[in-house]
């Protein structure tokens, strides 16, 4: 086992962040039937799909605050850049700079999109579901995100072992919001 203290928390960050999108992966296979959500279906959703979308809701959550919270401060570390107490754009700035985020908007969008689907609005089903529909649609940010450190980190230390190569992204046929 590696004393290496950097290392060992990049990858453990890197495995926490496999974990969630696989399950986040899951559950967008299991919501797909019913998506795009529309107010008529989001109102008659079954007891079982309830708990599929909060799985989605759960796992796309626990992802960004994996990536903003412990990913990204260790790839910093890992680089020997000292970034601990810099405030979070710095870090996002640093790591695009850096090349290991494309785009600092990209996950400023989908942080805003998450802090906007957290919160459900018992009173707005239209809300909830332009919501949860916008973040379903916004996972392939993330996944590109994720595909773009993976690439970058193999690229500059082709020795690095990670963990398991990313799942595939699904490409589940989705229901037009027309049906």
């Amino acid at each position: 086992m590696s004393n290496d203290i950097p290392l060992l928390r990049l990858q453990d960050a890197w495995r926490e962040c496999e974990r969630h999108i696989y399950h986040l992966f899951h559950a967008m296979l299991s919501i797909h039937t019913f998506m795009p959500l529309t107010d008529k279906t989001y109102i008659n959703l079954t007891d079982e799909q309830v708990q599929d979308m909060d799985q989605f809701i759960l796992r796309y959550t626990k992802l960004q605050d994996s990536m903003g919270g412990r990913l990204f401060p260790a790839i910093l570390s890992y680089l020997t850049e000292q970034f601990e107490d810099r405030p979070m754009l710095d870090k996002l700035n640093r790591l695009e700079k850096l090349g290991y985020i494309d785009n600092v908007e990209n996950w400023q969008t989908v942080r805003n999109i998450r802090n906007k689907f957290a919160h459900d609005y018992p009173d707005d089903p239209d809300k909830n579901v332009a919501h949860l529909n916008v973040a379903l649609e916004s996972v392939s940010v993330l996944y590109d995100i994720l595909n773009t450190i993976n690439k970058r980190l193999k690229d500059s230390y082709p020795m690095l072992e990670l963990g398991k190569e990313l799942p595939g992204y699904p490409k589940p046929q989705l229901k037009s919001i027309r049906a």
